[in-house]
């Protein structure tokens, strides 16, 4: 039987036309670090594999330990990055990735951890609170079934395969910032927790 080897990637392309602050949100201070910063490392810290990011619209500060692959559609919406992704780690011999999001600075490393290690099933999906949010787990096998169209990443393949997916609890806070109010809020939220 062959190893898994899982791929992180954190897609960062969009270009966050919500966030009306003096940069762009995945550039913006929480606490002495970018949201980007915020994010990265807890997809590095959870040590799942290499962690990738996928850049656009916004040049990103280099981390070390991520490699940013720029996506030249990303315009055209978040499933063309996933798509990217997904066509690295095939070039590269993957066998899953485990996917987030540039602007959730409050997931932490270990939802990373736990959503990389079910492999139970073909896709396995953070839930908070019994919501699905992310990382999201895609094993090989399901990754000809997205087509990289639009906005919606795995959302419609979760839903036109519910057999595939597996739902994996997770703490924390699945927050996105996509504003100056969300942003705040993800500032109170790490102050409460004392972080």
């Amino acid at each position: 039987m062959s190893e898994l080897r899982t791929l992180a990637v954190l897609l960062c392309a969009g270009i966050g036309s919500r966030f009306d602050g003096s940069t762009h949100k995945l550039l913006a201070d929480i606490d002495g670090q970018t949201v980007y910063e915020r994010s990265a490392h807890a997809a590095l810290s959870a040590g799942i594999g290499p962690v990738v990011a996928i850049t656009g619209a916004v040049e990103l500060p280099p981390i070390l330990g991520v490699e940013q692959i720029r996506n030249p559609h990303f315009a055209a919406g978040q499933g063309t990055s996933l798509r990217l992704a997904l066509d690295v780690a095939s070039e590269r011999g993957y066998s899953s990735v485990v996917c987030g999001l540039g602007d959730q600075p409050l997931i932490t490393a270990a939802a990373w951890r736990v959503v990389g290690g079910a492999t139970d099933s073909q896709i396995a999906v953070a839930t908070y609170g019994g919501k699905r949010r992310n990382p999201v787990r895609l094993a090989a096998e399901v990754w000809p079934l997205i087509d990289g169209v639009g906005d919606f990443g795995a959302r419609q393949l979760m839903a036109l395969r519910p057999e595939l997916v597996i739902e994996v609890a997770c703490a924390g806070f699945d927050l996105d910032v996509d504003t100056l109010e969300d942003l705040q809020a993800a500032a109170r939220l790490l102050a409460e927790q004392g972080k």
